[in-house]
């Protein structure tokens, strides 16, 4: 995989996250209700805290549950709720070893559509349509994972030049434009609602 991305702002992490399937995975199931930047950060964190070199389902999968939880929570916590989201992560990883051998490219590798690759995806614990076809866009847009029609099944994410998401922040300038458009997306909402 080996790809410079730049999701958690942070070199260390941003490295982790371009050669690590995995991290990049979790980095996305951890993008709710906290800054994108922290939660792309976590996978890094939890690497730390478990004194690894890159995250492994197997392990995370089998980990006692308390435990991992614990680790997640303390300080600087990987994420806002760091109870219910050490259970996703468990899931995750569990889902990954039952259906892919505990890796994570296995997901999109080989796969045929864009289609089936959002099926997958959709698929995993804790990933609805929306965070599916948000990964999709990122596989798309910054890993080179593009099988036929990627573009179509990650909907408004997939669109070319956007700024819709984390699938299109590259650095500071375009993490700066997604937040203005999420903002502008929250006060047309508030306005409608």
């Amino acid at each position: 995989m080996a790809t410079k991305v730049h999701l958690a702002q942070r070199p260390e992490a941003d490295e982790l996250l371009g050669r690590s399937p995995l991290a990049a995975l979790v980095g996305m199931l951890l993008d709710q209700q906290v800054p994108m930047e922290w939660a792309f950060s976590g996978p890094y964190t939890i690497v730390q805290r478990l004194g690894a070199d890159d995250l492994d389902a197997h392990e995370i999968a089998a980990c006692d549950p308390e435990r991992f939880a614990a680790l997640l929570s303390e300080k600087p916590a990987v994420h806002r709720y760091p109870g219910s989201m050490a259970k996703r992560v468990q899931q995750l990883c569990r889902y990954l070893v039952e259906n892919y051998d505990g890796d994570a490219e296995k997901v999109w590798k080989d796969v045929g559509t864009g289609k089936e690759l959002f099926k997958r995806l959709n698929g995993l614990p804790g990933f609805g349509k929306q965070k599916a076809q948000i990964f999709l866009a990122l596989l798309g847009k910054q890993y080179g994972v593009r099988p036929e029609g990627w573009r179509e099944a990650a909907g408004a994410y997939g669109e070319e030049g956007s700024h819709r998401s984390v699938a299109d922040i590259t650095g500071p300038e375009s993490l700066a434009r997604v937040r203005a458009f999420k903002q502008e997306q929250k006060a047309a909402a508030k306005a409608a609602g």
